[in-house]
């Protein structure tokens, strides 16, 4: 699957530590292979999934028609859900 970055998304993992980043970008990696794997969770109201990856998540939301991954929020788990 094709995976992209909104724009907020984008200048989010532009401001975290380059071993976060990097971490983080690793495991957006390997959505293209399984979305639905890697502990992903369906959020309520069908805003997409997220992954956990130690105190940060991933937004991301799937278009299967597409096949496109649209990675739309990466946030401290306190901040990624207001």
């Amino acid at each position: 699957m094709n995976i992209s970055f909104a724009r907020s998304a984008e200048k989010e993992i532009l401001k975290l530590d380059k071993n976060l980043s990097k971490r983080i970008l690793d495991k957006i990696s390997l959505l293209g292979n399984d979305p639905f794997g890697q502990n992903s969770q369906k959020l309520g109201g069908g805003k997409g999934y997220r992954i956990r990856i130690g105190d940060w998540r991933v937004v991301y939301t799937i278009d299967k028609t597409a096949r496109a991954i649209t990675v739309v929020r990466i946030r401290h788990r306190r901040d990624v859900y207001r």
